[in-house]
């Protein structure tokens, strides 16, 4: 008897449980029912972070209660940073915005850059597509056609960048202190689609911080042909698909050199693609829209347009992405202050 009383008892809290969250997505649906969901990327049209939205915004509603419609806007500008502060400070927080800005930004805040009206550790995280395979890509014109022969290089050589904050400034920054590469940062570009587009007309040699699921997506063409070539991985180990291209984290200098790496790119590289709320956006509704992304991740019409589109997906929960900002600000002291010394 008292065995069968157990079970009821377990069997009221599991329907209790199930049908608190029923009610919860219930609830949800008026509130998405008829409206629009804006995803803001911080980024150019035809760029990696671009693409991979709109392949996003394609299938995500389906997995929202209500079935809204999902758009996407490019709000490019400061690194990211003018799409991360319009979603930190003019976006209602009701869960119909969502950014799509850059985690270096995180960086960015840790030393202290200016014009930065957020704080990251108050977003709410959606979560992130892919972890990030970071590499340095060059046209051949330009004569680099290996890292041996950028580091013979006898003068610096140009490398194309969004301004400070973004991911390509940063890597390249790290990579400059770290490995002794002769380097001149060109920075102001708007995204990495302008980049690579100065790099084939000749403005530039190249560029850093590009990633390989961007790369395959946005300079096909070139990789196909031969005319683009990846000549460093910024990585904690080499891609399948880039067996021989050597690991920055093995050329660089000193152990310092490898702790700088570590944390300023290799644990970057999770967050690269971030998704994200405004602070104060209701706890049910970030959890509904954390469920759609996830839901989206395995969706077969999204997993094969995003293999017809050449991007890698590697997702990485909100939780987590939460979890890897939070422990960012957590990093050993040295490793910090020489991180703001070289960013800023």
């Amino acid at each position: 008897m008292a065995k069968k009383l157990f079970y009821l008892l377990v069997a009221i809290q599991v329907l209790a449980a199930f049908g608190g969250r029923l009610r919860g997505v219930s609830a949800q649906e008026p509130f998405f029912k008829g409206k629009t969901v804006r995803i803001i990327v911080g980024a150019a049209p035809g760029g990696g972070f671009d693409t991979y939205s709109r392949t996003i915004g394609r299938h995500m509603g389906k997995y929202l209660p209500g079935n809204p419609t999902v758009i996407v806007d490019n709000m490019p500008g400061a690194g990211f940073v003018i799409a991360a502060n319009h979603v930190y400070n003019v976006a209602r927080p009701d869960g119909l915005t969502i950014g799509n800005w850059i985690g270096t930004l995180v960086l960015a805040q840790m030393v202290g850059r200016k014009g930065l009206e957020f704080d990251v550790r108050r977003f709410e995280y959606v979560g992130s597509p892919v972890t990030n395979h970071d590499l340095c890509v060059f046209n051949k014109a330009s004569g680099i056609t290996s890292v041996e022969k950028w580091m013979a290089s006898k003068t610096p050589v140009k490398m194309g960048s969004i301004p400070p904050g973004g991911l390509t400034y940063e890597t390249t920054v790290i990579l400059k202190e770290t490995l002794g590469l002769p380097i001149q940062i060109v920075a102001g570009y708007k995204g990495t689609s302008e980049i690579r587009v100065a790099a084939e007309s000749g403005e530039v040699a190249g560029l850093c911080g590009l990633a390989w699921a961007s790369a395959k997506s946005t300079w096909r063409k070139g990789l196909e042909s031969g005319d683009a070539i990846v000549v460093l991985q910024n990585a904690p180990k080499p891609h399948a698909e880039l067996p021989n291209v050597p690991l920055a984290v093995n050329l660089a200098k000193t152990d310092m050199g490898r702790k700088l790496i570590q944390a300023g790119i290799h644990d970057m590289s999770a967050i690269t693609y971030l998704y994200s709320l405004p602070p104060g956006t209701p706890k049910e509704r970030v959890q509904t829209l954390r469920r759609a992304f996830q839901e989206t991740m395995k969706d077969a019409e999204f997993l094969a347009e995003a293999k017809k589109a050449n991007l890698e997906l590697d997702p990485v929960a909100g939780d987590d992405v939460e979890r890897i900002v939070s422990g960012l600000f957590k990093l050993d002291p040295a490793v910090a202050n020489r991180l703001k010394e070289i960013l800023k």
